[in-house]
């Protein structure tokens, strides 16, 4: 199983300080910590699309071009490209540039995205949600598989036997499809043959085993190798020397983000209560000691037998040093101890 990281490289105000870092340095901290990340073997590095003020990242694929310039091996990902909203012959263009400058290790994760400010921003009808997904999505499959394409569709101009250029190193980039566990989104991913990555943010992991069966079920009835498959697991990460110390860290930038978002969305506030919970053993937060975080890994390993797993860093106004500092025991305690649990544990995937 892969191992990596994500970021949206929030720069949301300090709870206690009312004080945030400027965007200019939390990108350049981003490009610290995509560095760190592969220095501890970690295999990938994504960096999320949002345009927000608590958000440093907009363009993800200039962020990972300047990574890709400071490392050598990690896999560099979006997470996700909101594809709804912008160009797929762009998209491509700009991954396949990160892809000749990396040598190789660009890909795209796309997703019709779970905020929706990039709609108006850039003139799209957000009635069209999901249209514009699926249109573009056609688009973007096509351009990957051939240099020269002609195609035409509702919602964009068509192409008319045009190359699309430059091509990635290896002739395609690997497309992952982000989903927040619709049934809709995940038969059309499995239909396609795409991997897919499930973001699991809040409740229990164990109720999104029913999504990963029919991903693979409906994968296997339209004759795709589910063996070949990827799936991914998304969800929150912070690693301290100790459980109480991880908790109590994490804990103000956590709840002063989901705090804000619910505001917006109608949640009720963040709670330290129901904070805990979701740190239990069989909640969705991987927050804690070393020994904790390996643990819950293999938990949700056991329920998804899934190909990779990604963990989102640096919530809110959560420091550089601390999210260093977790990085490291990500890399250096965590990974190897999942890898190696992993290697003398693992079956084929039946269902």
């Amino acid at each position: 199983m892969e191992l990596g990281v994500y970021t949206f490289a929030d720069i949301a105000r300090d709870p206690a300080t009312r004080k945030a870092i400027t965007a200019h340095q939390r990108i350049r901290d981003l490009i610290d910590e995509i560095e760190l990340a592969e220095q501890v073997g970690l295999d990938v590095f994504a960096v999320g699309e949002h345009h927000r003020p608590d958000f440093a990242a907009s363009a993800p694929a200039v962020i990972l071009g300047a990574a890709a310039a400071r490392t050598s091996k990690i896999k560099l990902s979006s997470a996700v490209t909101v594809l709804s909203s912008d160009d797929p012959v762009r998209v491509f263009q700009q991954f396949s540039t990160v892809d000749l400058l990396s040598g190789g290790r660009a890909e795209i994760m796309a997703g019709r995205g779970s905020f929706i400010e990039s709609f108006p921003l850039f003139g799209y009808d957000l009635r069209l949600y999901d249209a514009l997904f699926s249109e573009k999505l056609d688009l973007l499959l096509k351009i990957n598989e051939k240099e020269k394409i002609t195609w035409s569709g509702k919602h964009r101009a068509s192409i008319e036997n045009l190359g699309i250029y430059p091509r990635p190193v290896n002739e395609k980039l690997p497309i992952w499809i982000a989903i927040g566990g619709t049934p809709e989104s995940v038969a059309r991913a499995a239909t396609l043959g795409l991997p897919i990555a499930l973001a699991i943010i809040g409740g229990t992991p164990d109720r999104f085993v029913p999504h990963v069966k029919y991903y693979r079920e409906t994968a296997k009835a339209a004759g795709h190798d589910i063996q070949k498959l990827g799936v991914g697991i998304n969800s929150p990460l912070y690693i301290a020397e100790t459980s109480q110390r991880a908790s109590d860290e994490f804990y103000p930038a956590y709840a002063d983000v989901m705090t804000r978002i619910g505001i917006e969305r109608g949640w009720p506030p963040m709670d330290r209560e129901h904070y805990e919970m979701m740190r239990s053993p069989d909640g969705s937060l991987l927050v804690g000691s070393p020994q904790q975080v390996i643990d819950k890994i293999l938990y949700e390993y056991e329920l998804f037998h899934h190909t990779r797993f990604l963990a989102q860093i640096g919530m809110g106004a959560l420091s550089h040093t601390h999210i260093m500092k977790s990085i490291e025991l990500f890399g250096t305690q965590v990974a190897p101890a999942v890898r190696k649990a992993i290697q003398t544990t693992d079956v084929p995937v039946s269902q």
